[in-house]
């Protein structure tokens, strides 16, 4: 009798979590490689709607994350003195679209949850190389392990070692596509008194976001226009923070007092991977690996998952190399719409310029109710229509 095909996945983010799932849940074996020696990730906040949402249910999620989900009551978006430019409910706003709010760190939790029993988990851990024929992918773990794998999956992230490893030398294959920002991440003391409610303050080049978590939490979110890009190192990310966030109203550097000198910060550039091409031989890449949307996008977790799923559905249907060509085949129109929707919303999102700027805030506090929620539903029609297209 022949064993069960295996699989090795490469990052146990949200794409990888999810793929561990959907492929051991087709019967395969997997082993999950994380560099971590524990589960971390973004820790922003994020809404699962759309493809992620769908996708979510179909693996029996969604009471989990309606368990850990963060409820916003009221959003104000506030200019760097302090006046307020809109004030949204976005439950009565949007009364008929469908959205799970939450932590990304508690959607890892969650896939995790339900991964663990059904793969060898092996933290602290990477793909170290790997060599692939037309029979399979020959696999060498960093503790020196070594095995013959019928499919590996690079879902390591946008900053992925596995893409490196193998699309690096050739220039055409790989694209990393810098939108011009970057955004740090954190959890802080509620200084403010938020509770469950949510305000944004926003200047030239910049903004700032705060979510009220309960329990005298709040996550901070901050996203600046920068030239720069690449890694900055933990030890300098709170002194980088604290000279973007004295650019802007003066609650930020108040709440910033809160956060110790040596607490974590998530802090990364904006920007999308695009490539011509998911896989090579029985090699694919998945979630931000393969097709980054950024946080703007609100769908980068979704995708993976929505990713993950496709691919152990066509892994059911035919051989291995016609699953990855029917996999790109089908998500990338998706995936290529939301990275064009990534493009055009960043520079609304956080104008660079000191018009884009006035002329967006005085927008917002003229736009009728009715063509306010014109605009936000025109923002989610396409993610309904990518969940449909995967349906």
């Amino acid at each position: 009798m022949n064993p069960s095909p295996l699989a090795v996945i490469a990052g146990a983010g949200v794409a990888g979590l999810s793929s561990a799932w959907w492929l051991s849940q087709a019967g395969w074996r997997v082993v999950l490689a994380e560099r971590a020696t524990h589960l971390r990730d973004g820790g922003y906040m994020m809404g699962l709607s759309g493809p992620g949402l769908y996708t979510a249910r179909r693996m029996g999620l969604v009471p989990a994350l309606r368990a850990v989900e963060r409820e916003i009551g009221e959003n104000v978006y506030r200019d760097r003195r302090g006046r307020e430019l809109m004030r949204i409910r976005y439950r009565e706003l949007l009364k008929q679209i469908e959205w799970i709010t939450l932590k990304r760190t508690d959607l890892v939790s969650v896939l995790y949850d339900v991964v663990r029993d059904r793969c060898d988990m092996r933290l602290g851990m990477t793909v170290a190389a790997c060599r692939a024929d037309s029979l399979g992918v020959d696999v060498t773990l960093s503790d020196g392990r070594m095995l013959r794998a019928d499919l590996l999956v690079g879902a390591d992230g946008v900053h992925s070692a596995l893409r490196e490893q193998v699309f690096g030398a050739d220039d055409g294959a790989r694209r990393v596509e810098q939108l011009g920002y970057r955004y740090a991440a954190y959890d802080v003391e509620d200084a403010i008194g938020l509770s469950h409610d949510f305000v944004s303050y926003a200047a030239v080049g910049q903004q700032v976001e705060y979510h009220g978590l309960g329990g005298g939490r709040l996550a901070a979110l901050h996203v600046w226009r920068s030239h720069e890009h690449g890694a900055v190192p933990s030890a300098a990310r709170h002194a980088l923070v604290a000279e973007v966030a004295a650019r802007t109203h003066p609650e930020a550097m108040r709440i910033l007092r809160h956060l110790p000198a040596d607490a974590p910060i998530a802090l990364d550039d904006l920007a999308m991977i695009d490539m011509p091409t998911w896989h090579r031989g029985r090699i694919v890449l998945l979630g931000d690996a393969a097709h980054g949307l950024s946080l703007i996008s609100g769908q980068g977790a979704g995708m993976a998952m929505a990713s993950a799923a496709v691919l152990a559905q066509e892994l059911g249907r035919q051989p291995v190399s016609q699953a990855l060509l029917a996999h790109d085949r089908r998500l990338r129109p998706i995936v290529q719409r939301l990275q064009q929707r990534s493009r055009k919303l960043a520079p609304v999102y956080v104008p660079a310029a000191a018009w884009s700027f006035a002329l967006r805030n005085a927008a917002m506090r003229a736009l009728p109710r009715m063509l306010l929620r014109r605009y936000f539903l025109s923002g989610l029609k396409s993610e309904l229509e990518a969940a449909a297209a995967l349906a």
